[in-house]
Formats: structure tokens, C-alpha cells, sequence
């Protein structure tokens, strides 16, 4: 009985009041998972918020849900936390874009002012000695302002949105109508997974090719999974082995670039490092990665990775 009273179980049962008034419905399972408890322990922690007057409500296969209106007193956050905000705060003024920077600021401020005056301190002398310079691309170009908090209004409310997109093959911007699915960074990049209308088929875009966007007034036609269904599918395409030799005094070079290649794993022989990657069969961007450094380096396999680079370097030396 001393063990259920202890100071741990009361943390607990204020974190899970707390993450009820975070979701419009939460389950058992992931309170179980979230605190590392059984679901046994959960149910009897609902049933003491119950008891202490906290509106829970709950529906066997669907999860527990708290009165709307309920809210908790004054939350006071710990140093940590408010660590935690300035860290957030700095990362949000380069991953986002104007618009939703601007709410995240507002947002900041109405966290601060909750803060005792020992933690205001803390985050105003920790404001001032971090800086983040991101080495990759911004989420979105510059003159368009609102375009993550737009995706994100079409992506919950299933609205197609207008975009004039510009490929990386392509030489001007298309119009096209698309279904947001999701947003994911990937090899300093940021990209929208969406159905494109134009094409007919699931598509991502690089957020920094699109040069205006705007809500529209159409749903969307079609029913989409999560986006990590259809990043698992993606990686799940046909992709072939290929072996290259690189001299010592070269690879030292490339080792940050591999990673975007589908780098498996090196050995070293002798003067040379015998790098394995996994690549799409499409070898085209490989190849043009490859001719960086290719006068330093044996194509091993696969042959039509050989093919694809004699072809790109007899066209170079056709315009020489």
C-alpha cells in the first residue's frame, strides 16, 4: 500500500492527467508504454483520478478521454523542461516557416510567463549562448511564408492544396493539385509526401521547389495511410548491390556524401577501401556522385552502374 502511495505513483498520475488533456482520446496501451507500467497499474490510476474528481471518461477498444473545458491549475515545469524550450525555441526559428514561427513565438511567450523567476533567468542567460546554424536547406524558400501551417490545416481538415512546383528534371515551375499526406527530413532536405493529380500516384516534393501555394476548396478524393506506410514501401523498392574500390587518399573525402547513397559497409585492401552500397536500380544520380572522384576510384559491380557512367562522361567529352 506504501509502494501505490509513494511519491513515483503521484508523478505518474499527474503526468497522465496531464497527457488525457494533450489528445482527444488516449489509450491504455500507450499510457502503459509511455510510464513503463502494466495496464493493470493504468487502470487503477485512472480510477484515482476518478475518484479525486477528474471528469475521465472511457469506452472499451476506443481509450479514456477527459470533459472538455477541464483544465488543469497553473503548470509549473522544472529546469529541465524549461531547458528543453530554449533548445526547441532556436530549432524552430530554421525548421519552420514564417507563419507558424510567429505563432511558435507567441506560444513561447505564454510558456515563459509560468516559469518561476529562478528557471526565467535560466532560459534568458541560455537564450543568448546558443546558436543554430543548420547545415542543410531551409523547409521552404523564403517568399513562401505560410506554407507549413497551410499543409498542415489541409492534412488534418483531408483539403487538396494548389502548388506551382518545379522538378529537379524540370525547367520551369507545373501547376498542380495535390492531397498532403506528411512531412519528413531526409538527406538535408525536407519533403512533402502528397498524391499528386497531375501524375496519378503517391509523389514527394522538396519543400524548397515549391514557389507559391494556396488552399483550396476540393477534399480530398482519396483515403491515405500514415506517412510511415508509405516511407516503409518506398524502401522496400527493388534496390541493387553495388561494389566500389576507392584509393585510401580519396575516401577520406566522400565518407560524408556515401551516407546518401545507400552506404552498407567498407573494408580496407591494401591502398584501396572496398565500399558496399545498396542502391535503386534508376542509377543515374549514383553515377553522377560517382564521376566526383571516379578518377580515383574501380566500378567493381554492378555492370550497368559501368554502362551508366561511360555514357554521362562521353556525353562531357562530346561538349568539351
Amino acid at each position: 500500500m506504501i509502494d501505490e502511495e509513494s511519491p513515483k505513483r503521484f508523478d505518474r498520475i499527474v503526468s497522465i492527467l496531464i497527457q488525457l488533456q494533450s489528445k482527444r482520446v488516449i489509450k491504455a496501451q500507450e499510457l502503459a508504454d509511455r510510464f513503463g507500467v502494466s495496464l493493470r497499474t493504468i487502470y487503477r490510476d485512472i480510477k484515482t483520478l476518478e475518484a479525486s474528481g477528474v471528469p475521465v471518461g472511457g469506452e472499451a477498444g476506443v481509450g479514456y478521454t477527459i470533459m472538455e473545458g477541464y483544465k488543469l491549475p497553473p503548470v509549473m515545469f522544472s529546469r529541465e523542461e524549461a531547458t528543453s524550450f530554449v533548445a526547441a525555441e532556436k530549432l524552430m526559428q530554421h525548421f519552420t516557416d514564417k507563419s507558424l514561427g510567429n505563432y511558435f513565438q507567441s506560444a513561447m511567450f505564454k510558456v515563459k510567463s509560468v516559469l518561476r523567476w529562478s528557471e526565467k533567468d535560466w532560459v534568458d542567460t541560455l537564450d543568448t549562448q546558443i546558436m543554430v546554424r543548420p547545415m542543410g536547406h531551409k523547409l521552404f524558400r523564403e517568399d513562401v511564408s505560410n506554407a507549413l501551417e497551410l499543409l498542415m490545416n489541409a492534412i488534418v481538415s483531408k483539403q487538396q492544396v494548389f502548388v506551382l512546383y518545379q522538378s529537379v528534371e524540370a525547367d520551369a515551375p507545373k501547376e498542380r493539385y495535390i492531397e498532403p499526406v506528411g512531412l519528413y527530413h531526409e538527406h538535408e532536405y525536407w519533403y512533402l509526401l502528397a498524391y499528386c493529380h497531375l501524375r496519378k500516384e503517391h509523389r514527394k516534393f522538396r519543400t524548397d521547389r515549391i514557389f507559391s501555394i494556396a488552399a483550396s476548396d476540393k477534399g480530398f478524393e482519396l483515403a491515405h495511410r500514415e506517412l510511415s506506410f508509405y516511407l516503409k514501401e518506398e524502401q522496400q523498392h527493388v534496390k541493387r548491390d553495388i561494389r566500389i574500390a576507392v584509393h585510401r587518399s580519396t575516401a577520406r573525402y566522400i565518407r560524408n556524401g556515401k551516407k546518401y547513397y545507400g552506404f552498407i559497409s567498407e573494408e580496407i585492401h591494401g591502398n584501396e577501401v572496398i565500399m558496399h552500397f545498396k542502391y535503386y536500380e534508376n542509377m543515374e544520380y549514383f553515377a553522377r556522385w560517382y564521376l566526383m572522384f571516379g578518377d580515383e576510384a574501380r566500378i567493381l559491380e554492378p555492370e550497368s552502374l559501368k554502362e551508366k557512367v561511360k555514357e554521362i562522361a562521353g556525353k562531357v567529352i562530346e561538349k568539351l
